[in-house]
């Protein structure tokens, strides 16, 4: 039963990234409901990323709004060597790292709430999902960024680390780090 949910919603999303793959065209000869609908199609991911790298609405909502921005602006350059959700991730996390310290404590002081949960432990325990949240929120900031890309979103060290503009080492030594510090925070055993 879980197996076959999988493969429809895998089957789901391979056929909402055919759509929105097939208006791009359009929107770069400046269709805007096209690039309207590839927004629609592809903000709650563009969302999720930003909220997931900062741990706070606020600043994900800005950097969300920034990226479309720039997105459109820029879909012109946009060459197809990867997929425009690729791209679209890409432009989100250098958004998020360009928001400044100071920038970022300015709109946390102005609202911050908690985390929205992620699939990564089962639906079934809110709660777990939610300490998972938390837990992800407090690690240090290069901990999360890297535990975010490489951990949730799937990209390798070699990529994570490009968007950060770090070495790969010291990609894999953050995201192992960020490993430790959820086990303790979550309350299990090294296994």
């Amino acid at each position: 039963m879980l197996l076959a949910m999988k493969e429809a919603r895998l089957h789901d999303e391979a056929a909402d990234a055919d759509a929105v793959e097939a208006l791009l065209p359009k929107a770069r000869a400046g269709d805007e409901s096209a690039f309207e609908a590839i927004y629609r199609a592809t903000v709650g991911a563009v969302y999720g990323v930003c909220l997931r790298m900062t741990a706070d609405r606020a600043i994900a909502e800005e950097c969300t709004q920034r990226t479309y921005v720039r997105a459109w602006r820029r879909l012109a350059d946009f060459r197809g060597d990867a997929a425009l959700a690729t791209w679209l991730h890409r432009i989100a996390v250098n958004e998020v790292l360009g928001l400044g310290r100071r920038e970022r404590r300015r709109l946390r002081g102005r609202q911050s709430d908690q985390v929205e949960s992620i699939a990564l432990v089962e639906r079934s325990d809110p709660g777990r999902v939610l300490d998972l949240e938390r837990a992800i929120g407090a690690l240090p900031e290069r901990a999360r960024q890297v535990f975010v890309l490489y951990g949730i979103y799937g990209y390798g060290h070699e990529d994570t680390a490009a968007m950060l503009g770090i070495a790969v080492g010291t990609s894999k030594a953050h995201y192992h780090r960020a490993r430790a510090l959820l086990r303790v925070a979550l309350g299990q055993s090294d296994e």
